[in-house]
């Protein structure tokens, strides 16, 4: 920037899209106050503070779901129910996406944790992470946190996903979670045949490739043997894991 090169030109070195660079340039100061100190501590106190979800900010909302899911009506159902009861109140309205967010997807919980119970398909409850002995269970090439890009923690632009895994009860099936980094959108990726490596990358990819391709830039997912294939993933879908 102090050599007064072209945004551009930076964009291209970085392997960046021009797009990126400009936003960072114009959120911290402008090019003549541009400083790499100052995008860096920007960024790390936006990600501390997240966008607290819909169900924790509406009290009212959050007891009528909570009513619903004591009655085992589905997420699907409440959301639905909500358009009918309330065809004019915006704040009375929720996706069951957002349900199904706040009761497992860790740090976004907004509803008490035993309504999970109340399910359809019974208690999901989160796949244990154990660590495995050393050179027990690791995966090939993985990619570090500190190697992702940039924009990931700066969750600036769209595209980079957080997922997870589900367990349904007794471990015969499982569900996806795909959450984008900076709208919060949540994806569920049925897996009713299990979630093994390969099943896991083929449900996984066929999903990714249903977006544009602007929304289509990183998963960073956790060690799960799940995602052994990330590699060929990453192949057939241009996702970087």
């Amino acid at each position: 920037m102090l050599a007064g090169e072209s945004l551009r030109r930076i964009a291209g070195r970085l392997r960046r899209a021009p797009s990126t660079v400009s936003s960072e340039v114009r959120r911290n100061g402008g090019r003549q106050r541009y400083r790499a100190w100052r995008g860096e501590a920007g960024a790390t106190r936006r990600a501390r503070r997240p966008r607290p979800a819909k169900l924790s900010r509406s009290p009212r909302l959050r007891r009528e779901v909570e009513r619903l899911l004591a009655q085992r009506w589905s997420p699907q159902q409440i959301a639905q129910r909500l358009k009918l009861d309330h065809p004019d109140d915006q704040e009375m309205r929720v996706s069951h996406e957002t349900i199904y967010q706040s009761l497992f997807v860790q740090s976004r919980g907004a509803l008490r944790t035993e309504l999970s119970a109340s399910l359809r398909s019974g208690r999901a409850r989160r796949r244990p992470q154990r660590p495995h002995p050393a050179g027990v269970g690791e995966i090939s090439h993985m990619v570090l946190l500190s190697e992702r890009p940039a924009e990931v923690a700066d969750r600036a632009v769209p595209g980079h996903w957080e997922g997870d895994l589900l367990i349904g009860r007794g471990g015969h099936s499982a569900i996806g979670t795909l959450v984008e980094r900076q709208t919060r959108l949540v994806l569920l990726v049925a897996l009713p045949a299990g979630c093994s490596a390969e099943l896991v990358r083929d449900a996984l990819a066929a999903r990714i490739m249903t977006l544009p391709e602007q929304l289509r830039r990183t998963l960073t997912w956790d060690r799960g043997k799940e995602m052994a294939e990330h590699v060929r993933f990453t192949v057939e879908t241009g996702v970087q894991v």
